[in-house]
């Protein structure tokens, strides 16, 4: 009796401890929005290495989907739900966390040696003010993403595609022989803006942007920004995207293409493994039967081949946030983390050396290609700020739909920038 009754006290005291040991465990909220399989099991095996080296931290990984982010962020960031670090295209909406007061500076761990283990270049996106509220983690570009069987039994050599005129007459000979020729998820309306946003650099290069952002002369309302506007309507004419592309959803268009059903998809580096998660088959288009090519010049347009679309995406560290979040995101983009990342294929990561085991062709290229580039565009709709970036994939939509002239949607986007800047 008396060893049972030992027994069970002794037993009682150990749940206690592990009780309380648990209850002195310092949470880590971490948002984000990947759902690929491969890229969660990379991160989920991350998250388990950081709490095997610091037991007494709880690292939560929470998803949200990609429009479901964005729709809550902000009533998010100011709430009791509000996450630790959680995930950013940086630019204008990282901007505005940060006036808002959300973001946390961590701008002293960063110069501690470790902004140095970071590309400047996409480091100093996370820069505002003085203060580093965040680090980038990748980068990617946005480009055509091509079916090599379709263009083989169609007869069309990718090579050629150099110009508008060139993907225009692409368009018109994939429709004559009875395909699909892009795909798009006009519902989520960021995959439209891509269109109009590849044109006016296109067209009017990086001058044209500092322009309007610095509100000098007709701003977004400048004749390069209407002339995007007219060249997306002369692909709108053709009738180039699946029927429905406007009640479509991004992961549904990826599957679209990932099943073989179009020609082509404008998307960046992420749809390498999103068109295959969204297949019906889950394999989608193997490296043998996937090709890609950049966006094409305008002729006459003054910005150069080398100009790319993309992103600089990383992490923000919420405003209050315990010290293990800032400890646990440097863990994350160490060396050997993004290393590991680059050989599977996860992303194209910013850590310096790290891109140097990318083994995955494409992601490869586009590290080349965005390396060469003298101007890396982030997304309008981000690097603008939530408010206009909302208006530029907005007008982006209605003129794939016929329901604004060119000049009518750059006068829309002018306005909102003016309002934002007042």
């Amino acid at each position: 009796m008396h060893s049972t009754l030992s027994g069970l006290i002794a037993a009682g005291i150990t749940a206690a401890m592990a009780t309380a040991a648990v209850a002195q465990q310092t949470v880590v909220t971490w948002m984000h929005l990947e759902s690929d399989p491969p890229v969660v099991a990379w991160m989920e095996g991350v998250e388990a290495a950081f709490e095997a080296r610091n037991p007494d931290v709880d690292v939560q990984m929470q998803y949200v989907a990609n429009e479901a982010f964005k729709a809550r962020l902000t009533t998010m960031l100011q709430s009791d739900e509000r996450p630790d670090v959680f995930y950013t295209w940086a630019g204008g909406v990282m901007r505005a966390q940060a006036d808002a007061g959300v973001l946390q500076d961590i701008s002293a761990t960063v110069q501690d040696g470790w902004g140095e283990t970071i590309s400047a270049g996409a480091l100093s996106a996370y820069d505002y003010n003085g203060a580093v509220h965040g680090v980038p983690w990748e980068v990617n570009q946005v480009g055509f993403w091509y079916n090599k069987g379709i263009f083989a039994e169609v007869g069309i050599d990718p090579e050629s595609i150099r110009t508008w005129d060139d993907l225009l007459a692409t368009v018109r000979t994939l429709h004559d022989a009875g395909v699909t020729p892009i795909t798009t998820g006009g519902a989520d309306k960021w995959p439209l803006h891509f269109y109009w946003t590849h044109l006016a650099i296109r067209i009017g290069g990086r001058e044209a942007f500092q322009a309007a952002i610095n509100s000098q002369g007709d701003g977004f309302a400048a004749d390069p920004f209407i002339q995007a506007g007219e060249r997306f309507a002369e692909l709108i004419a053709l009738d180039p995207f699946q029927d429905g592309f406007l009640g479509m959803t991004f992961p549904e268009s990826a599957g679209y293409f990932g099943d073989g059903n179009a020609a082509m998809q404008l998307q960046g580096s992420w749809n390498y493994l999103t068109q295959r998660t969204n297949s019906v088959s889950g394999a989608g288009l193997s490296d043998d039967q996937l090709g890609w090519f950049p966006f094409p010049v305008v002729d006459g347009g003054a910005g150069a081949p080398t100009d790319t679309l993309g992103g600089i995406n990383g992490w923000l560290v919420t405003d209050g946030a315990p010290p293990e979040t800032v400890a646990f995101l440097r863990f994350l983009t160490n060396l050997d983390n993004q290393t590991e990342a680059a050989r599977l294929g996860v992303h194209i990561p910013v850590t310096i050396g790290a891109a140097e085991a990318l083994e995955n062709p494409f992601f490869r290229l586009h590290a080349e290609n965005i390396a060469r580039s003298d101007y890396h565009q982030i997304f309008y709709d981000q690097d603008l700020g939530p408010s206009v970036g909302r208006v530029v994939n907005d007008v982006s939509t209605d003129l794939a739909a016929g329901l604004l002239t060119p000049q009518e949607a750059a006068r829309q986007v002018q306005e909102a920038w003016e309002f934002e800047t007042m």
